[in-house]
């Protein structure tokens, strides 16, 4: 009896252990985070848990089955799907099992994991894949949709990434706006039903809402503590976030491309791909969860991500359209003299039937106007060169006026409705980089430009018109693939570009804060956040972008916009980004121009803290009369601290800032910089010695009750 007792056991424990190899157990980890996918019985993958690493596998044992992964359209979940689609006998359930799952070391700590799913009725292929960067704490996402029916399927969705989370409450944080108000900070609490954000502009997508979110769990999110999760979509393009909270209170985050007017028909064998969702799980707040994604574009994502930016003076507010050779050349003096790096030509140097006066003609025909630069670009490449300096241009290749040479040659080149009145946004309209003949045009702009002109040292990438008139002359039957063929299409030239001037730097602008996913900056090496350069507004569109995006690919120009704050304080602002200045530097005093040479010195001299260092955003410009952002080495030897009093009040009782990420037993002197020809620091602390303990736990008495006031504050290791 005991025999046969211990042989039915045995065979139970023989039946478990063969139905745990049957489901396996997929672990995603990075050194803070662990998203665990296991199979269920029924053969579908299910997801356990994401959230704060778990170091011990007994315990994932314990987690229960989760919900389903990539939910599919058509079966038995009531909520939003992750894909739908429409076989040829028109069914549009799907329904996928898992198949396989493969990991493979990258190096460098990254490692991607990829797991097969299929339908059993129909030959249809889900592979999702998950890239985690150990070090970075970042996880890139996306999946890839292929099929062997005979005809074409039709795909209605196709999400990069679906993410579960179960929590007592949802915070979503956005950053909304429009032109010259970008990247404004709204948190809400998310309740029953779904919340989404999307865009449906085409190309200058990112007007009114930015590609990237916060969510914070249990608490309104706070920026050194708390469970939060940040994520960002790669598509230069619409996109899409759905959160919907359902009747368990769970979260599902669906996150890709905006499938509006976008239904994409698959043939056999073609795989899609769909864009990167990259997403960091922090458990110490925003904070940490932004520094999370600046050391993961530095390291893996940004082009020349780990190389310097190059100061410039842009002619734009010194000149608008109304230039020639020689005042340009005087501006390329006025640039030596200030001691940046480089001289960007804006927009107005192009254009002769049609002649670049105003944004209302000339774009698209990209040869040199033959009265305002008689000796061509290269002249102006010589002077830059002849003066120790590098020269950019700025160019907007994908658009066309309809006052041009281009648009009465190829009309068929321009998106447009054949039987509609044309509308315009800015007086232009969007080429239609679905067609190669126009990828080669786009191309071609940049190249004969190289190819004539070596000596260019950067492109400064304008791109100012949505799409409108939403027609492809190329596309004829399939004109629901416009909107993603075209921003393949951008990556096909962009491609080109990387490959034959693999060491060019460009910056991706779009009216400001158009364009900015890092999709894009695989190719760019910075972008333009804004056009507004009001340095109190800049204070928060740069406190916005900066929870996703390191210092260094964020444009910051000292203008004279705002006329009523001093040139030290709109350049402190512009100091913590990647600094330039378009002004007019002859209308400036003595003072102001000797006090813009010295912080361009001292901006050389700290590009590795602010570009490179750990940001510590300390005090918001939300709900506050001041605001201050440090950056600190790698190494922890060098800091500096922004403070800025915008309007304090009269007597208002200032209280000292405790500063972050420094060494608690290192001794740092405190010093002001930045400071006008002829004044002295009022910084009560400045020159003193302080442990970084004192400096974190009681802090420094930045602020002052002075209104549009500004500091910038070096610490040193000693």
């Amino acid at each position: 009896m005991k025999l046969k007792s211990f042989l039915f056991f045995l065979l139970l424990g023989s039946i478990s252990i063969l139905q745990a190899s049957d489901r396996p157990l997929i672990k995603i980890e990075t050194e803070r985070t662990s998203l665990i996918y296991q199979v269920g019985d029924n053969g579908r993958l299910y997801q356990k848990y994401l959230g704060k690493r778990l170091n011990h596998d007994s315990d994932i044992q314990f987690l229960p089955q989760g919900t389903e992964a990539y939910l599919t359209h058509g079966m038995e979940d009531y909520f939003e799907p992750a894909i739908h689609m429409r076989h040829n006998d028109n069914n549009s359930s799907l329904l996928l099992k898992y198949v396989e799952h493969s990991n493979e070391p990258k190096g460098d700590g990254v490692n991607e994991t990829v797991i097969t799913l299929k339908d059993d009725k129909y030959p249809v292929t889900v592979k999702l894949h998950y890239i985690a960067y150990g070090k970075e704490n970042i996880i890139r996402t996306f999946s890839e949709i292929s099929h062997q029916e005979k005809k074409p399927v039709t795909l209605s969705k196709y999400a990069s990434s679906m993410l579960h989370l179960n929590s007592s409450r949802y915070f979503l944080t956005e950053f909304s706006g429009d032109w010259a108000h970008e990247a404004n900070i709204t948190e809400r609490e998310l309740d029953f039903g779904k919340k989404v954000v999307d865009t449906k502009l085409g190309t200058r997508a990112n007007l009114f809402v930015s590609p990237f979110f916060q969510l914070s769990l249990g608490n309104p999110s706070q920026e050194n503590a708390g469970e939060v999760l940040v994520g960002t979509l790669g598509w230069t393009g619409n996109f899409r976030f759905i959160f919907e909270v359902d009747n368990k209170n769970e979260l599902r985050i669906i996150s890709g491309i905006n499938p509006y007017a976008s239904e994409y028909k698959l043939p056999a064998n073609e795989v899609f791909r769909t864009p990167d969702f990259y997403f960091t799980y922090s458990c110490q707040g925003k904070g940490e969860a932004s520094r999370s994604f600046h050391d993961w574009a530095r390291n893996h994502q940004v082009k020349k991500g780990g190389e310097t930016r190059m100061t410039l003076l842009n002619n734009w507010e010194a000149t608008y359209f109304t230039f020639d050779e020689n005042k340009l050349i005087g501006l390329i003096d006025e640039a030596t003299k200030l001691g940046v790096d480089m001289f960007l030509l804006d927009d107005g140097w192009f254009a002769n039937k049609y002649p670049r006066s105003s944004d209302r003609q000339g774009l698209g025909d990209w040869e040199e106007t033959a009265d305002k630069l008689p000796n061509g670009i290269g002249r102006l490449v010589e002077e830059s060169q002849k003066k120790g300096i590098k020269f950019g241009l700025w160019i907007e290749p994908e658009m066309v006026n309809p006052k041009s040479e281009l648009y009465e040659n190829h009309k068929d080149w321009v998106i447009h409705l054949p039987n509609r009145d044309e509308y315009y946004f800015r007086n232009q309209m969007v080429l239609d980089l679905s067609n190669p003949k126009v990828q080669d045009h786009v191309f071609g702009v940049v190249d004969k430009l190289m190819t004539k002109y070596p000596g260019i040292a950067f492109f400064k990438w304008d791109c100012n018109s949505p799409i409108t008139n939403i027609y492809s002359m190329y596309l004829k039957e399939n004109q629901s693939h416009l909107y993603i063929d075209y921003v393949r299409g951008l990556y096909k030239v962009l491609d080109r570009i990387k490959a034959k001037y693999p060491d060019l730097p460009m910056m991706l602008c779009s009216g400001g804060g158009g364009r900015s996913d890092y999709e894009a900056l695989k190719y760019f090496t910075e972008f333009w956040p804004s056009d507004n350069t009001d340095p109190i507004e800049r204070l928060f569109i740069q406190w916005g972008f900066s929870q996703v995006f390191p210092s260094k690919t964020l444009c910051a120009h000292v203008t004279t916009w705002n006329r009523g704050t001093s040139i030290k304080f709109r350049t402190d602002v512009a100091m913590m980004c990647k600094l330039g200045f378009d002004i007019k530097l002859d209308d400036m005093s003595q003072s102001d121009h000797l006090y813009c040479v010295q912080a361009v010195k001292n901006y050389n001299r700290l590009k590795p803290v602010i570009l490179d260092g750990d940001l510590y955003r300390l005090v918001s410009p939300y709900g506050s009369n001041h605001t201050s952002s440090m950056y600190v080495g790698k190494d922890r030897k060098t800091a500096v601290v922004f403070a800025f009093d915008i309007h304090p009040r009269y007597g208002e009782k200032t209280l000292p800032v405790r500063l972050q990420g420094l060494n608690s037993d290192q001794m740092y002197r405190v010093k002001e910089i930045n400071m006008m020809s002829g004044s002295s620091s009022s910084l009560k602390d400045n020159g003193q010695l302080f442990s970084g303990e004192y400096l974190m736990n009681v802090g420094l008495n930045v602020f002052t009750t002075r209104q549009l006031n500004s500091r910038v504050i070096e610490i040193k290791a000693e």
